[in-house]
Parts: C-alpha cells; sequence; structure tokens
C-alpha cells in the first residue's frame, strides 16, 4: 500500500509519459481535488457504518453458545474421550 502511495505521488508530480511523445498536457484532468474527496467521504462512510455497528449492535456476530453459563461438573458434548 505504502508503493502505491509513493507511485500516486510520483504520477502526479511528474505526469506520466507516452511513448509517442506527444504533449498531453491538454487532457490532464486534475487528480487530487475531486478524487481524492470522493475516496475520503467513502472512507468515511464506511467507517462510519463499521463504527456504529460496533457501538449499538457489538455482539451482532458472536456465537451464541458464547452465553450459556458454564457448568464444572459437566463435560461438554463436543469433547470425548480418544
Amino acid at each position: 500500500m505504502a508503493a502505491a502511495c509513493v507511485h500516486l505521488i510520483f504520477l502526479h508530480q511528474t505526469g506520466s509519459n507516452n511513448p509517442l511523445g506527444v504533449d498531453s498536457d491538454a487532457e490532464r484532468i486534475p487528480f487530487h481535488g475531486y478524487y481524492s474527496t470522493k475516496d475520503a467521504l467513502g472512507y468515511i462512510i464506511v467507517l462510519f457504518i463499521f463504527l456504529s455497528l460496533l457501538i449499538f449492535a457489538p455482539n451482532i456476530y458472536t456465537d451464541p453458545e458464547n452465553y450459556i453459563k458454564a457448568n464444572p461438573l459437566v463435560t461438554p458434548t463436543h469433547i470425548q474421550p480418544e
């Protein structure tokens, strides 16, 4: 991920080359203002959804067997002697 970020930084500072050597500055679209804001908004929305699940329903993905009261006198059924 760090290599991809470094690649994007160098790509947007110096631009990319084309094999014909044609100057394509007229067709260049600014990346930083629009797409960075859009990606940051997407990350914030996903983080908000994740944190809301974590805060309001922390046990939504847990196993229901975790709530069975333990009995030290009874061996669980899935443990059998060899």
